[in-house]
């Protein structure tokens, strides 16, 4: 037996991932721009092991269902065979932020489940095709993998298709204050989401369009120009909704609170703070501000209705592996 820790913090997208050109790879329509979360993580050890004969999940403590484990179970066979491993694996995997609620949980998970696969094999891989292999469980796993703020490129090949840092976490001291309108899984996941979204009229169009906001919000990142970084980030994100809510069938990820958080982070934008809003699909509100406007966007989420919890995280690193033997 064979084994490895690794840990990989979630991601927020500011330019969306949302369809795919390529189901089988997980290769993107467009290309898409995060930054880690600090603080918010998926920690996963993966046992290489002789004596079994079929793959095993622990998540959160419990045994997994039958589809998490086929979904894992797949993405090892992908690492498998790249790595030329025979052995199956038992696999032990917890997040310290609710799971399947729109937070990039699959994220972080694929992320950390790819680095501690593939050094408990004993291989060591570049950073660049980590990104790829994870990207094969899930799409947004390969941005988990870089350090800080990261782009993940579209291309209509796996090779091309990885992510990478184009900015530390210390560049810009932004916080994400994540509003937890629902601790509760998601009926529809983003993988279900991901097939049906160009049976949206207006996918073509979001799709058109991702490049030049993409470019946009870099700039930003990279000028530290607030402004004009608000007003792409939930541009985009009100793009992708929008295409969810015209799929069919629909996608409605919103709930009523939800609706209530992002019409106050608009009015306290106007009101001189500097934050905006962006969702990933759930009905979760992640709340970008700067630091020193922080501790005011979280007193004032806290004075709103429906917010089970208040998260907060800065600009976090990129993925490790922890231990191996």
């Amino acid at each position: 037996m064979t084994k490895a820790t690794a840990r990989a913090n979630a991601n927020i997208a500011f330019i969306k991932y949302w369809g795919n050109r390529d189901h089988d790879l997980r290769l993107p329509v467009n290309s898409s721009l995060s930054m880690n979360l600090d603080g918010m993580y998926t920690e996963t050890t993966v046992y290489w092991e002789d004596a079994l004969s079929v793959d095993e999940l622990i998540l959160n403590g419990q045994p997994a269902s039958p589809p998490a484990l086929d979904r894992v179970s797949k993405h090892l066979d992908h690492l498998r065979s790249r790595l030329g491993e025979k052995r199956s694996a038992r696999v032990e995997s917890s997040n310290n932020f609710p799971t399947g609620a729109g937070i990039a949980s699959s994220a972080s998970a694929f992320a950390a489940l790819t680095m501690a696969a593939v050094a408990a094999s004993g291989e060591k891989f570049d950073e660049k095709e980590l990104t790829t292999l994870a990207r094969l469980g899930s799409g947004s796993a390969s941005r988990s993998i870089p350090t800080g703020f990261v782009k993940w490129y579209a291309a209509d090949n796996h090779a091309d298709s990885f992510a990478e840092s184009i900015a530390s976490p210390s560049h810009w001291d932004l916080i994400d204050v994540v509003a937890i309108i629902s601790k509760d899984h998601k009926a529809t996941t983003s993988q279900a989401g991901h097939v049906t979204a160009d049976t949206s009229d207006l996918q073509r169009a979001r799709v058109a369009g991702a490049s030049a906001r993409l470019r946009k919000c870099e700039e930003a990142i990279l000028s530290q120009d607030f402004s004009g970084f608000a007003e792409v980030v939930e541009l985009d994100s009100n793009l992708m909704h929008a295409v969810m809510m015209t799929s069919q069938p629909a996608l409605f990820y919103w709930l009523p609170d939800t609706l209530a958080v992002m019409e106050s982070v608009r009015q306290w934008r106007q009101q001189g703070l500097s934050v905006c809003y962006t969702l990933d699909a759930g009905p979760n509100v992640h709340c970008i501000c700067l630091s020193r406007d922080a501790d005011e966007v979280r007193n004032r989420l806290q004075n709103l209705s429906g917010i089970q919890d208040i998260r907060t995280a800065s600009p976090g690193e990129g993925a490790v592996v922890v231990t191996t033997s």
